[in-house]
């Protein structure tokens, strides 16, 4: 029993890092795909430029810690319930990740900007694979 706990101890957060960098390069990949596509039709250097810039503090907003916790708390969630639904991690993944660009967005009066729909796709669809590797990583063994 005690190694047990303390092998959970060990692989969560493995699990985790490791889901991260997989959500994370979902979310480059097929946010570059769809930033690509976006500004193809845009022509005018200047533009473009603003939109990198706006595209950088953005995603400056989104590396912060507050962004972290929807995907702990699904984590959580789920080892203490000993949840060990691929589901539950897949969607609570999906779920999380596409609650980052609102909570990130958040005014100071506390208002939540909802962003466009291609964004919570792309955050989702991270999310969903970040949620499947951590649930075939630790999650099937809770």
């Amino acid at each position: 029993m005690f190694w047990s706990t303390v092998g959970r101890f060990i692989v969560i957060p493995i699990a985790l890092l490791i889901a991260a960098l997989v959500s994370g390069f979902v979310l480059f990949t097929l946010g570059l795909e769809r930033i690509t596509g976006a500004l193809q039709g845009n022509r005018s250097g200047d533009d473009v430029i603003v939109a990198m810039f706006d595209l950088t503090q953005q995603g400056l907003l989104l590396a912060t810690g507050l962004t972290l916790i929807p995907a702990l708390v699904v984590v959580i969630v789920g080892e203490i319930a000993r949840i060990r639904s691929a589901i539950y991690y897949v969607a609570g993944g999906g779920v999380a990740l596409a609650a980052m660009p609102m909570l990130a967005r958040m005014t100071e009066s506390g208002n939540v900007v909802i962003p466009e729909t291609t964004v919570l796709q792309v955050f989702a669809t991270a999310g969903f694979a970040g949620g499947f590797v951590y649930w075939l990583i630790a999650g099937r063994n809770a």
